[in-house]
């Protein structure tokens, strides 16, 4: 969906009107324009008019981001996919952001607002954002990244690697198995594992059930411990680490958001937390296997410059995951409950 460069009053003129509005809802960043950028016009007239020149040149893109909450996995992912669109177009695309504060409520508020705006394409970095970008459009190109399952995410039955409609994306799910396996390397003594997770996040849900067989396999007995939100990280934690002699984290976003919480309690409680993802394990964990959520957001960039550059039917496009899974420790947690890493496992910076 391409735009025509508007003549420059008429283009400053619809950026300031632009501008003036607020996208976020309460608790909700504002999401605008990151650079300046030509007026919208339809996706028909957009598509229409590129299809007729054969040619990309002129053409002028915005892309509305909204993202979960605020912390290092998510924010990596979201610079990741800005540095390859920006590599891929450079100055033809323009950014419009939104951050929901951890609220999945502001998604829907951020969303709208980006469609009112006339972006030609959404990522939608977390689950939440990509529910909410799902169920506001059918026409408008959504790409989803740090979402771990999108069958169950868009409870999508018989799921066959490919969401259809105008959703995509990546996906962050690395190997349960092999981090069942790590586990198991790390603490083969252990008896109990508990199962550390916010229940509002579907993904996390389905991790933890995964998991929970992979680890059944080694004879561990597991429990599950879920907190709903950040007022109880801290009380449920402490329960976790009571009946657990190592606790696992998801990929889960809360928990990445409240890590010094979790840490203040799993540490002086002597109960080594095995993380699903780097972000986590930097904060309160000892070891992980992880992907580089940067590389995912740039795969996803990547796909976003394929669908606005080199028209692909996002319908089509199977859903991609990070290139590479990396063996890392928290040097700081492991000497503090005095855990020697096996070789081959690298020191998170």
């Amino acid at each position: 969906m391409r735009m025509k460069r508007f003549a420059a009053a008429v283009a400053a003129c619809a950026l300031s009107l632009s501008l003036a509005g607020c996208v976020g809802g309460e608790g909700a960043s504002q999401a605008q324009p990151s650079q300046e950028s030509a007026a919208p016009e339809s996706a028909a007239e957009s598509v229409s008019a590129a299809a007729s020149a054969g040619t990309t040149e002129g053409a002028a893109y915005t892309v509305g981001i909204c993202q979960l909450v605020q912390h290092d996995a998510l924010d990596a992912a979201t610079q990741g996919f800005k540095d390859a669109l920006t590599d891929a177009l450079g100055d033809a695309v323009t950014f419009a952001e939104g951050n929901a504060s951890g609220d999945p409520a502001n998604c829907s508020t951020i969303v709208n607002g980006f469609l009112s705006q006339g972006v030609d394409l959404i990522l939608a970095n977390a689950t939440a954002p990509l529910q909410a970008a799902a169920s506001a459009t059918a026409d408008v190109p959504v790409l989803g990244t740090s979402v771990t399952d999108y069958a169950t995410a868009l409870e999508i039955e018989n799921w066959t690697g490919t969401v259809g409609g105008n959703v995509s994306g990546t996906s962050d799910l690395a190997p349960l198995d092999q981090q069942a396996a790590m586990l198991n390397e790390l603490f083969p003594d252990a008896q109990t594992v508990g199962l550390l997770y916010c229940s509002a996040e579907p993904n996390s849900v389905y991790q933890c059930t995964q998991i929970e067989g992979y680890l059944e396999e080694y004879g561990y007995t597991v429990e599950w411990f879920a907190f709903t939100d950040t007022n109880d990280v801290a009380s449920v934690t402490q329960s976790a680490c009571n009946a657990s002699d190592v606790i696992y984290i998801p990929t889960d976003n809360t928990a990445a958001a409240n890590t010094e919480a979790i840490a203040n309690v799993v540490l002086p409680a002597g109960v080594p937390v095995i993380a699903g993802e780097e972000g986590i394990c930097g904060g309160c964990g000892v070891a992980t296997l992880c992907i580089d959520y940067y590389d995912l957001g740039y795969t996803t960039g990547e796909m976003a410059a394929e669908i606005l550059a080199e028209g692909a039917d996002v319908s089509t496009m199977a859903v991609r995951t990070a290139p590479n899974v990396t063996q890392k420790y928290n040097a700081a947690n492991c000497e503090a409950l005095g855990i020697t890493p096996p070789e081959g496992y690298e020191a998170i910076a």
